[in-house]
């Protein structure tokens, strides 16, 4: 289930009206790797992630997700590109009127061609990310960390072989965003990639990461 790699290659992205976008980036991720994205806000990390996720199309360029590549994807094939993908959005995007339960059961419902029922594989997934105890709490009810690890859950529930987090522990304090970076780091240890966009990578230090960093839309010499 972990295969494959992503690639961007010459991959630029300009803002309608001017906006911030991204310029030439040439970078890979290998299965199985754990990369931060740096860079301060406005760099054009949340871009990047917009374009692998083809929220965005490039201008020019190429992006490659295991054997696609995003010039030659037929329609039929964008959902194929999508469930490679585990994405956590930086606002998370739960749904308020449903338990945590509910919120990850209804990201496996998506994916039917995996073993097992789609509320067996939210189960686990929640239990994977320690909150067994909290399937019935509405996000309302959770402290931001329980609802950041939801969101993992979700992301996790259909197998991608590479994970997104877009600034996972910003809002976090240090010892909250501490269970987050383990929860991460537990996940690549069992063969998923990880890429994660952050301006404190410090706070990843643990996972030993390889860097990329963003500056005004373009990659710097780390």
């Amino acid at each position: 289930m972990h295969r494959g790699m992503i690639k961007f290659l010459n991959v630029t992205y300009r803002y309608p009206g001017g906006g911030s976008g991204v310029y030439e980036l040439t970078f890979e991720v290998q299965r199985g790797e754990f990369v931060l994205v740096v860079g301060k806000t406005g760099a054009g990390k949340t871009t990047v992630f917009k374009l692998l996720s083809r929220e965005l199309e490039p201008d020019t360029g190429e992006i490659f997700l295991d054997k696609l590549r995003s010039s030659r994807l037929r329609r039929n094939q964008l959902p194929i590109w999508r469930r490679s993908l585990g994405i956590i959005f930086q606002e998370l995007r739960l749904l308020n009127d449903r338990s945590a339960l509910d919120n990850v059961h209804l990201a496996a419902m998506c994916e039917r061609n995996l073993p097992g029922k789609p509320r067996t594989r939210a189960m686990r997934a929640i239990a994977s990310v320690g909150l067994s105890h909290k399937l019935r709490a509405r996000p309302s009810c959770l402290s931001l960390g329980e609802q950041q690890r939801v969101a993992i859950a979700r992301a996790l529930v259909n197998e991608p072989f590479v994970l997104i987090a877009d600034e996972p522990v910003s809002n976090l304090d240090s010892a909250t965003s501490s269970e987050v970076v383990d929860v991460l780091s537990r996940v690549n240890h069992s063969g998923t990639a990880v890429i994660v966009a952050t301006h404190q990578p410090e706070r990843f230090a643990s996972c030993e990461p390889r860097t990329i960093r963003i500056e005004r839309g373009r990659i710097e010499p780390t």
